[in-house]
């Protein structure tokens, strides 16, 4: 094992903290995964051990976090990050990117690791400017009922880079846009688990407004390989990884209707308060400087998504692996 980099992710039996895990042991890391499964569950990551050095301890980040022996990498992804998550778990979301991450920077600055934290295009919050680049500073309600998530990444990102000009901590930052793939939970509350769902049971989709809105979705595989990319450079950030093929929500749940061969019919349902109107990534920064772009086209990242959601709902917990 000499030799070896250890890193340490934090929300890692999460939905991405797991496709992080799993990815940094195939690249040769020792992986400590921290989570408290408030949203995480401990089958995303249970197989693990059996593929490498990987140890998962339940912990909360917002109390404290003590980790013994050498760390090269601190990756910050604890969150509840869907809608019915932190709506449900408000002071939670605040504390956990508040609290969570001043422990998680402590945590890199005693070790001399690289901390990385995993913001989001929601800190753009309802963008005046389209497509996002990270140079834009967002449009978002802080007493809104989605402000306790986007001002809670505000807040951390704010701290991630105090942490850098004041101690000198060796920090990144990456705003992730909307992601899909296997191991996302069917009931998370997000459009693709949701139409999936409703599509596999023949229920009707539920399309938020007139549907016109739109989304810019990542698969996992590609997202997971641009974080590492910015982890393994020097880059600061913030940078945008996403994908910046852009679909209305209609087109959305037409696309993983046709896809699943299903009948379901739409539904029109009142659009939640302060539903973003677009979502776009300007990926300049990340094509340039990281060499990076994702390649998994929708209609293909949808079918493991897809059976992975078949087998969750079947009743096969944890789904394949």
């Amino acid at each position: 094992m000499a030799g070896r980099k250890r890193a340490v992710v934090t929300g890692g039996a999460g939905f991405l903290g797991s496709h992080l895990c799993a990815r940094l042991l195939a690249d040769g890391y020792e992986v400590l995964c921290l989570d408290n499964f408030v949203t995480g569950e401990p089958g995303n990551v249970a197989h693990l051990a059996e593929t490498g050095p990987f140890r998962m301890v339940r912990a909360d980040v917002t109390d404290y976090v003590h980790v013994a022996g050498d760390v090269d990498l601190v990756l910050h992804f604890a969150s509840p990050a869907s809608p019915v998550d932190y709506l449900r778990l408000p002071i939670h979301t605040m504390k956990v990117g508040a609290v969570g991450t001043l422990h998680t920077l402590g945590l890199a600055r005693e070790k001399g690791a690289r901390f990385l934290l995993a913001s989001t295009s929601e800190t753009y919050g309802d963008p005046q400017i389209h497509p996002q680049p990270e140079s834009y500073w967002g449009h978002v309600n802080p007493v809104g009922p989605r402000g306790v998530y986007d001002e809670a990444k505000r807040f951390a990102e704010a701290l991630t880079m105090a942490y850098r000009r004041t101690h000198g901590v060796d920090t990144a930052i990456v705003r992730i846009f909307n992601t899909y793939g296997p191991r996302m939970r069917p009931d998370d509350g997000r459009a693709i688990p949701t139409f999936i769902r409703q599509a596999l049971a023949g229920e009707p989709l539920t399309v938020a407004g007139d549907g016109k809105q739109t989304r810019s979705v990542c698969y996992v595989d590609d997202l997971v390989e641009g974080i590492l990319r910015l982890a393994g450079s020097a880059l600061p950030g913030p940078v945008n990884i996403g994908n910046p093929h852009e679909y209305t929500v209609l087109e959305l749940a037409e696309c993983i209707r046709d896809t699943i061969g299903s009948a379901s019919a739409i539904e029109f349902v009142p659009r939640p308060e302060d539903d973003p109107t677009v979502r776009q990534p300007d990926i300049t920064l990340a094509r340039t400087q990281l060499g990076w772009e994702p390649v998994v086209p929708l209609e293909e990242g949808l079918v493991p998504t897809i059976a992975w959601i078949r087998a969750a709902v079947g009743g096969t917990s944890e789904g394949p692996q």
